[in-house]
């Protein structure tokens, strides 16, 4: 394909979110990616929060975390390029411990994966021998590696059912866990910090892990960990949406609180997002995630009326640009590597959620 030829491309689907200077310039490095892609028999995956000109050019497949990590499972190229997060990387570097996984920029992390520590997850599950232990693909390869299984926002109720236990241990999005704790007819508890320690303020305290003691049937136990991108959407803003947009259809991701997903006409998973727009006739939608994946709905489908209220985007998926994806394919940066031991047994967590679908 010639840079006019992606540039038309593109042009096709992104004339009304991005502006046609920018499509220019960005077309000529979507085709030299492409072109070192075929060169060093390179793969692409795109996450959905990925921006327009970066997610409707370069990626070979493109979709949630789920997603992703079937294609990264499968795959034969001898390199694959994640455009996404750290944590998601990661995954794909569990699947294919032989293949060469690059992330092209090393500041791509997650919030909500920084919450939680592979000793925080071995304390907790010291306090509750037995208990099985899920863990949000949101998470990095050592905590993957302390669970039983992982899930994704798609499937994560199916996950708990699956594992046919009163209690459950659930990590690390509180929101998250708080969704699916309703969902399941769960109630949910908290962990709490208890310093230890601490000399004259200045210096780091240690922690340990005080919990509540599981009491009865049907309890969660959860972690505060969330989003930063999608704890920052409330039900005042589904109001003043609603109050100017009457028949508007509000999906939100249930990384957001329990309040706003009950304030929503729908919530799932981002491909279960994709699909509601698609295959419904509403008015309008208002899509409460990320920006750059209502963006992508947007230029998915032009004959729908899509409300913005995009005042979030994430930092860390905001660090995967073009010029870094090439960057990332000529010198080979940023290599991801996980310890052979932490890989083996993050992996099966991974498989695990992966063949529950």
């Amino acid at each position: 394909m010639s840079v006019q030829s992606m540039y038309e491309e593109m042009k096709k689907k992104l004339e009304r979110v991005v502006p046609d200077f920018e499509l220019r310039y960005k077309a000529e490095l979507a085709e030299e990616i492409n072109q070192l892609k075929k060169e060093k028999n390179a793969v692409i995956l795109g996450h959905n929060y990925m921006e327009p000109a970066l997610y409707y050019s370069i990626p070979d497949y493109r979709g949630d975390s789920l997603d992703l990590s079937r294609k990264a499972a499968q795959t034969d190229k001898d390199i694959i390029v994640f455009c996404g997060v750290r944590f998601m990387a990661e995954t794909a570097k569990l699947l294919n411990p032989t293949k060469t996984v690059l992330l092209p920029s090393e500041k791509a992390g997650c919030s909500l994966a920084a919450s939680i520590t592979a000793e925080d997850v071995r304390q907790l599950r010291a306090k509750y021998p037995g208990v099985p232990a899920v863990a949000y693909v949101n998470t990095y390869a050592d905590v993957k590696a302390e669970v039983d299984i992982c899930c994704t926002s798609s499937n994560a109720k199916a996950v708990v059912e699956s594992l046919n236990s009163d209690t459950v241990i659930f990590l690390p999005d509180e929101y998250l866990a708080r969704n699916v704790a309703n969902d399941t007819g769960r109630h949910i508890i908290f962990p709490t910090l208890a310093q230890n320690g601490g000399g004259n303020g200045k210096e780091k305290s240690s922690t340990t892990l005080d919990y509540q003691p599981v009491h009865t049937q049907g309890e969660m136990v959860g972690w505060h960990g969330r989003c930063e991108v999608h704890e920052k959407f409330t039900v005042k803003d589904i109001e003043a949406v609603r109050a100017q947009f009457p028949e508007v259809v509000i999906l939100s991701h249930p990384e957001c609180s329990p309040e706003v997903v009950a304030a929503s006409d729908f919530s799932g998973g981002t491909n279960a997002m994709i699909r509601y727009v698609q295959q419904t006739k509403a008015p309008q939608y208002l899509v409460l995630t990320e920006c750059a994946m209502g963006d992508n709905i947007a230029a998915a489908n032009p004959d729908k009326d899509m409300l913005r209220l995009c005042s979030v985007r994430c930092p860390h998926m905001n660090q995967i640009t073009l010029e870094d994806t090439l960057k990332s394919l000529q010198l080979n940066q940023y290599v991801i590597d996980v310890p052979e031991d932490i890989r083996v047994r993050a992996a099966r967590a991974v498989e695990r959620m992966i063949a529950i679908g």
